[in-house]
């Protein structure tokens, strides 16, 4: 398993670093950091825009800019922000701390309904309980994500309106004055995250079931599980450690390549519930212009792409052995 994950971990490096070659190119040529100065009424002296191009970097040519700028990331500087008051590293990571506890939960609780509804849809296929699963999966997959969190937040603000109490929390990813010690802060942003996370749980799991219910239906259909029950085994043990285990197999595909689809749709979701996480950071970036804040977002991004793949890899291994031996 070591040398299976060594392997593993040895083709994702020059994945990675091919990756901030093209986050550094793309997102340099796309937009000039200088653009909101240079457009100011009346426009600012020719000496604060040189000032201002040397500080960014912007006189060197592209490739020392990528040298510099990839170098310089092991140090923890992500460059210089057009705000020259920002440090891009300390700003974007704990950005990132706000959003991914968001993604975090919301694809634990994805996954365990896709994989519950999913293998129980399949075994009881063609029931009301099989249809009433492919009606919500098909309801949810068809929201765009901007949609369903708004649904959710004008719900929560009526169901608050009504009772004439705060029982769902709208707006912020925690409360600014929070009185009691480490639980009652703990409650706040717990309280924070219901609505949110559900809102960006219901996408993930929409695809995800009908996903795992086809890979369920496929892995019932085929000879080893026939065997299994022609040996005796009750059902609940040919379901657990042959039918489900190598029905898995598939949604792990799914699920790590939709990593970088819920990061976006984080993004969004963010913005509707007004946190400041790392999609509002993305946003204020990309409105000014700041190409290496927009960087940083991108490599962060793509590193936990590449890390989730990783960890689907390996996986593989655990589900099914004849892939590790291979």
């Amino acid at each position: 398993m070591l040398a299976f994950a060594l392997r593993r971990l040895l083709v994702s490096v020059p994945i990675l670093i091919l990756s901030t070659f093209v986050v550094f190119v793309m997102v340099s040529l796309s937009a000039n950091p200088l653009s909101n100065l240079i457009t100011r009424n009346p426009p600012p002296p020719p000496q604060t825009i040189a000032a201002e191009t040397h500080r960014l970097h912007l006189d060197q040519p592209l490739m020392e800019r990528y040298w510099n700028w990839i170098t310089g990331i092991f140090r923890g500087d992500f460059g210089p922000s057009v705000n020259s008051t920002m440090d891009i590293g300390s700003e974007v990571i704990s950005r990132f701390g706000v959003t991914f506890r968001l993604i975090f939960l919301a694809m634990v609780i994805a996954l365990i309904l896709a994989i519950v509804v999913g293998a129980v849809s399949a075994v009881k296929q063609y029931s009301k309980l099989d249809y009433t699963a492919t009606f919500f999966g098909f309801l949810f997959l068809s929201m765009p994500a901007f949609w369903l969190a708004v649904l959710l937040k004008q719900a929560g603000i009526n169901i608050n309106n009504t009772v004439g109490d705060q029982v769902f929390y709208t707006i912020g990813a925690s409360s600014i004055y929070v009185q009691g010690g480490f639980w009652a802060h703990l409650g706040d942003v717990l309280g924070h995250m219901i609505l949110p996370t559900i809102s960006l749980a219901l996408i993930s799991y929409a695809s995800w079931s009908r996903f795992q219910r086809g890979s369920m239906l496929e892995v019932l259909n085929s000879d080893y599980v026939r065997l299994a029950r022609a040996k005796g085994l009750s059902r609940g043990v040919v379901m657990r450690r042959h039918a489900l285990r190598n029905a898995l197999i598939p949604l792990t595909t799914v699920t790590a390549l939709d990593l970088a689809s819920i990061i976006s749709g984080a993004v969004v979701t963010e913005k509707v519930f007004q946190w400041q996480g790392a999609g509002t950071f993305l946003l204020d970036a990309i409105a000014q212009s700041d190409v290496y804040a927009v960087e940083a977002w991108l490599l962060i991004s793509a590193t936990f792409v590449i890390l989730f793949n990783l960890v689907a890899d390996l996986l593989y291994g655990v589900l099914d052995p004849r892939i590790r031996h291979a």
